[in-house]
C-alpha cells in the first residue's frame, strides 16, 4: 500500500479544504497520514478515520535558526514515516516540506499552491520578504511537482521563474460538496449580505464594511453580516477593537465562527468577497452551490468563480463605491438574485465538484508513478 502524507500549517486547513482529497486517496487504496500543528479540528480528523501526527510550526516566525530547526524536525518525521508521496499545502509547509523531502529522498513530492498569502496580496508591502519568498520557492520547487488552483498563480510563478513549467498542473480549487451545499427557498426577510471568511484586510473586509456604510447612508434596507474568526497568526488580521467598533456603529453584525455553513448561506441573499487576491475561494463555491448570487473583486481566484453579469458581479479591488453599487443592484432586484443564483449552481456543479477534484488529483498522482 502506498503511503501519502498531507502536510499543512493548521488542522483547520486540512479539515475544511482537504478532507475530501484525503477521503478520495484513502478510498483509492492509499495509506493517508495527516500532519499539522495541534488544534480544535484534530478530533474531527480522527473521527473521520484518519491517522494524524502533530508537527508544531510557527506561521509568523522569522528566526533563521528556528526555521532551520523546523526543516530538520520535519526531515526526521519523514525518515520515520517513509511516505511514497508528500503533498504540502500553505507557504511554509510547501517550502520547508520540500527542503526536508529532498534531504529524506521522498520519491514523490507534490506542492499545492492554494493562494499566495499576505506577501503577494499586498504589492506595496513586504518588498524584502517577497523577494526572499521568491528565492525560497525557486529552490524548493525546482525538483518537485506543483499543483496550481488557478491560471493566474501559475502565470505569476512562471513569470518569476519560481517553478519549472514542465512540473506543473492546474486542478481548480479544493472542490465543493454540491449535495451538502444545496439550494433552499430564498427568505423574504430584509436582504442579508454575507461576508464569510477569515477577518483579514486582504480579504477585503474594510471595503465590505465601507460598502455597508455607503448603503446604510442611502437608507436602503439591508443587513450586513460577518461570519468567520480573527486570525491572530496573520499580519493582515483586523483587531478585535476594530470589529467591536464596526458593530457599535451599526454597520455589521458579527456571528462569529459557524460550523453549519449551509444554514448560514440559506439565510443570506447575497454573498460578497472583495478580496485582493485568492486561490479559488471556497466560500464563493459553497455560496454558488446554494444558489446565492456573488459579488467579488476582479482578481485572481475570484474571477475563476464569478462570471460577471451571469452568476454575480465583479468589481475593482479596493473600491468600496463600486462594490456598494453592485450590491445595491442585487439588494433591489429579487428576480436578478434568483437568476444569478441558478446560473452559479449550474456553473459550480459542472466545474468544481468534489468528485472532479479528487479524480484529477488521483490521476496526477498516478501520472507521477508512471
Amino acid at each position: 500500500m502506498l503511503k501519502v502524507i498531507l502536510f499543512a500549517n493548521t488542522d483547520w486547513f486540512l479539515y475544511n479544504f482537504r478532507l475530501q482529497t484525503a477521503k478520495g486517496l484513502r478510498d483509492a487504496g492509499y495509506d493517508v497520514l495527516l500532519v499539522s500543528p495541534a488544534g480544535a479540528y484534530v478530533p474531527r480528523l480522527k473521527a473521520a478515520g484518519f491517522a494524524w501526527r502533530e508537527f508544531p510550526i510557527s506561521r509568523r516566525g522569522m528566526n533563521p535558526l528556528v526555521e532551520l530547526w523546523t526543516i530538520l524536525r520535519f526531515y526526521w518525521l519523514l525518515r520515520q514515516e517513509k511516505p511514497d508521496f508528500l503533498n504540502n499545502y500553505t507557504i511554509k509547509c510547501v517550502i520547508y516540506g520540500s527542503f526536508a523531502a529532498q534531504l529524506a529522498k521522498i520519491p514523490h513530492v507534490v506542492n499545492t499552491i492554494t493562494g499566495l498569502g499576505f506577501v503577494f496580496a499586498n504589492p506595496g508591502k513586504g518588498g524584502f520578504l517577497r523577494w526572499l519568498v521568491k528565492q525560497m520557492y525557486r529552490l524548493a520547487l525546482r525538483r518537485t511537482n506543483t499543483i496550481f488552483i488557478n491560471q493566474d498563480d501559475l502565470a505569476l510563478f512562471l513569470k518569476n521563474r519560481m517553478v519549472p513549467q514542465d512540473h506543473c498542473v492546474i486542478i481548480e480549487s479544493c472542490g465543493v460538496d454540491i449535495v451538502k451545499f444545496a439550494p433552499a427557498k430564498e427568505s423574504t426577510d430584509t436582504p442579508l449580505v454575507l461576508f464569510a471568511g477569515r477577518l483579514l484586510i486582504d480579504k477585503g473586509i474594510q471595503e465590505f464594511v465601507e460598502a455597508a456604510r455607503i448603503i446604510k447612508n442611502k437608507e436602503l434596507a439591508a443587513r450586513f453580516v460577518l461570519v468567520g474568526q480573527l486570525d491572530r497568526g496573520n499580519p493582515a488580521s483586523i483587531s478585535e477593537d476594530q470589529l467591536v467598533q464596526w458593530q457599535q456603529q451599526g454597520l455589521v453584525e458579527y456571528w462569529g465562527w459557524q460550523d453549519d455553513m449551509v444554514n448560514i448561506y440559506h439565510q443570506a441573499h447575497i454573498v460578497c468577497l472583495p478580496a485582493y487576491r485568492e486561490g479559488v475561494p471556497k466560500s464563493l463555491l459553497e455560496a454558488a452551490a446554494c444558489e446565492k448570487p456573488l459579488v467579488a473583486t476582479d482578481v485572481p481566484g475570484c474571477r475563476a468563480v464569478v462570471i460577471d453579469g451571469e452568476n454575480g458581479f465583479l468589481v475593482p479591488s479596493h473600491d468600496s463605491e463600486q462594490l456598494a453599487a453592485a450590491l445595491v443592484r442585487l439588494i433591489e432586484d429579487r428576480a436578478l438574485r434568483q437568476k444569478m443564483g441558478k446560473e452559479g449552481r449550474s456553473f459550480v456543479s459542472q466545474r468544481f465538484s468534489d468528485e472532479q477534484v479528487v479524480e484529477q488529483t488521483l490521476a496526477f498522482y498516478q501520472s507521477l508513478m508512471s
